[in-house]
């Protein structure tokens, strides 16, 4: 038992020591030598990546890049297949093309519905003129006969007429008012043939977004990282096609503990040097400071373990610059961050800016 407890024990030892070791190794290895008002970290460089994506799900037709490939903003880079696409459109074309056949037929009975109420109404003129002449015949009948002039079959004959003549009358009005339906209508399939070639437009117009989109354009200038998919693969809406490396938009990603982070300010100047071409002194500017510490002591409780919280910052390199070493640009690589902070502070003559021609 007692053997085993010891076991424990030298076991809590070494990772107590383990720790120790490896707290005073990171101040060891803290950028040393910096004169007052200015710190340093060590950092990598890294650059904003863009998922290129297909918008629909579909086939991939062609990838016109390959990896390592610099692209511009606008260049094609890859193409979906888009036969059903073409075929809903010519489909679509074709329901349009119809709907507007739809229209001028509409109008034709709007003119012709037209044509049948005038007509109706002159009938209903002339039917109302026949009314007004069997009334007044019937009057006229009524007076002789009274006088006995002349025989009731007469009378009876003329009291007939004006019967026809009214039940004219409204006949030829309800020709009016069906003629007035007629045109109704016709105007309302006018409305609906309009409203169907309005959405055949829209639909149209829609399948050619769909064609559009499907060929795929870089966002930006940069630098082909990964083909995620290949020529003939399937992917659903949204699936990535490429990968990019988005090389105008580069920066060193570091960390400083609480005291110089405190008084990094956005903007400050900042010089980045590469393990890979020590030779070269990089201008940068921070352009984020976090407001969150990034890894943070179990407790923190004293001003000491305060001091060991970590805030990350970004020091990014003019885009300029970037432009004019566009070939030389490489993500990933290693090296040390360094910023000004007092801003009336000299840089030492090891920090001076120094750039390959």
């Amino acid at each position: 038992m007692i053997k085993l407890n010891r076991a424990w024990l030298l076991r809590i030892a070494l990772v107590v020591l383990a720790g120790i070791i490896a707290f005073y190794a990171w101040k060891a290895l803290r950028p040393n030598g910096l004169p007052e008002g200015f710190a340093g970290s060590n950092g990598r460089i890294e650059a904003t990546e863009i998922n290129v994506a297909a918008k629909m799900s579909g086939r991939i037709k062609e990838i016109m890049v390959n990896e390592g490939d610099f692209v511009t903003a606008g260049e094609v880079l890859a193409v979906m297949d888009t036969a059903v696409l073409e075929a809903q459109q010519r489909e679509a074309g074709a329901q349009l093309e119809r709907a507007l056949i739809g229209i001028e037929t509409a109008e034709d009975q709007v003119a012709q519905r037209k044509a049948e109420k005038s007509t109706a109404e002159a009938v209903v003129a002339q039917r109302k003129a026949e009314l007004s002449a069997a009334q007044k015949r019937l009057s006229r009948t009524e007076k002789l006969a009274e006088r006995g002039i002349v025989p009731a079959q007469k009378l009876d004959d003329d009291r007939a007429e004006l019967q026809r003549a009214k039940a004219a009358v409204s006949a030829a009005d309800a020709q009016v008012a069906a003629a007035e339906a007629a045109i109704s209508a016709a105007r309302s399939q006018i409305v609906a043939s309009k409203s169907e070639a309005e959405a055949m437009r829209a639909t149209i117009q829609r399948i050619k977004a769909d064609i559009d989109d499907s060929t795929l354009r870089s966002p930006r200038g940069g630098r082909v990282q990964y083909r995620v998919a290949q020529p003939g693969e399937v992917l659903n809406a949204g699936g990535v096609v490429l990968n990019l490396v988005d090389l105008s938009d580069v920066y060193m990603t570091f960390f400083l503990p609480t005291e110089d982070a405190g008084r990094v300010k956005l903007g400050a100047e900042a010089r980045i040097i590469l393990d890979a071409a020590p030779q070269y002194v990089i201008p940068a500017k921070i352009t984020f400071v976090a407001d969150v510490a990034q890894f943070t002591p179990k407790s923190v409780e004293t001003a000491e373990e305060r001091q060991k919280l970590m805030f990350r910052l970004k020091a990014q390199i003019p885009p300029d610059l970037l432009r004019k070493h566009i070939e030389d640009v490489k993500t990933g690589l290693p090296g040390m961050a360094y910023v000004r902070l007092a801003p009336n502070a000299e840089w030492p003559a090891g920090l001076e800016v120094r750039l390959p021609q």
